[in-house]
């Protein structure tokens, strides 16, 4: 088993330990400092929070070890995730609402976060990313049965591989039973400024 440290988070908005909970979660290679800049292009009122990875890697950091782009190794993921809802559990404890946002490798980490306790977020957002496929978390029918899902992805992106684009799209919306909000853009593999204006409605209209 691995041994994490205590997690590494930055924060943005607002200081009032009842207001909602955003997280956002940097890509792989990536890091706190960067995520956190998209805090300002989002609602007003929730704290975000930008944790770092645990998983040190290419001169950033990772959410965990993979069999390829995209492919979380199972065990590696559990880790990583009973880590992370450790820090969760303790800073939104008593009902605070939780949001997560994950981008890229932090959009595979989101997906599995929510795949494995559905209940636990008021809305999750995988931006330019895939669901973990085949790695330990239940992807079934009706799994995210009402749960409030944003996912956008490019159309010219070729960093995470079409089949998992496409496979996390039609998951999401045809099997999931997901409440999707979705955009696909003409982009890559970015957050254009009109993602970052519809995920800022969909957080305000739709969860806070």
């Amino acid at each position: 088993m691995t041994v994490f440290g205590a997690p590494v988070v930055v924060t943005a908005g607002s200081s009032d330990p009842e207001a909602p909970l955003v997280v956002v979660l940097h890509g792989r290679g990536s890091h706190e400092g960067e995520i956190i800049g998209l805090a300002p292009h989002l609602a007003e009122g929730p704290t975000y929070a930008a944790v770092r990875a645990p998983i040190e890697v290419g001169g950033g950091f990772a959410w965990f070890a993979n069999r390829g782009i995209g492919r979380p190794v199972a065990e590696s993921l559990r880790e990583t995730m009973d880590w992370f809802r450790a820090w969760l559990d303790d800073v939104a404890s008593g009902g605070r609402p939780v949001v997560i946002i994950g981008f890229s490798g932090g959009a595979a980490f989101a997906g599995g976060l929510l795949l494995d306790d559905p209940a636990r977020f008021a809305g999750t957002a995988i931006l330019y990313g895939t669901v973990p496929f085949d790695a330990g978390v239940p992807v079934t029918s009706g799994r995210l049965d009402g749960r409030a899902v944003f996912v956008a992805q490019g159309d010219a992106d070729t960093v995470i591989p079409r089949d998992l684009l496409d496979r996390t799209w039609a998951y999401l919306h045809d099997e999931s039973g997901a409440d999707v909000t979705s955009r696909r853009d003409t982009g890559g593999h970015g957050i254009s400024p009109d993602t970052a204006d519809a995920l800022r409605t969909w957080l305000t209209t739709s969860l806070l």
